[in-house]
């Protein structure tokens, strides 16, 4: 069985309209929300194998403050192909990882996350910024992933909840 951490990023700032998209930094709560979403990761001792994520500013903000906030000294891998706004290149990034890596966290965008989410269990849940989603994939290896699978959602942590 492999593990999927899926976190979305944390609130990012409008503030400066003249930024593109890609360029957009964490507002006030962001920065307060993904430490928290860091702390339970090391709260529920998870230590991905490996992080992947999207390349948007936002995005690597989050998974600066949560992995700092989480421990993890491990190897992130930012991704261009994850600043992506649909699931299939969430799903096509880790069919294509090695057997040995057992844990996954990624982190990136909706409506994609939510989108990847919904197709692994067969259910919809919604991923408010900084939603953090454990699953247990039914698989052992990485190209056996799919829509469809069933994958089981262990839990589903949201800032306002937790």
């Amino acid at each position: 069985m492999k593990t999927l951490l899926i976190l979305r990023h944390a609130k990012s700032s409008w503030k400066d309209e003249s930024l593109p998209d890609h360029d957009r930094p964490l507002n006030k709560r962001g920065r307060r929300d993904a430490p928290h979403m860091g702390e339970i990761l090391r709260q529920e001792g998870f230590q991905p194998d490996l992080v992947l994520s999207s390349d948007a500013v936002r995005a690597r903000d989050t998974a600066r403050l949560a992995l700092e906030a989480a421990g993890f000294d491990g190897e992130v891998e930012y991704r261009e192909s994850l600043y992506a706004f649909e699931p299939g290149a969430y799903l096509q990034a880790l069919s294509r990882l090695d057997d040995a890596i057992d844990q996954v966290l990624i982190i990136g965008h909706n409506p994609a996350l939510e989108e990847l989410l919904s197709g692994l269990t067969g259910e919809h849940y919604l991923m408010p910024t900084a939603a953090l989603a454990h699953l247990e994939l039914p698989v052992e290896h990485w190209s056996q992933i799919s829509f469809g699978m069933r994958a089981r959602l262990a839990n589903l942590w949201r800032p306002k909840e937790v």
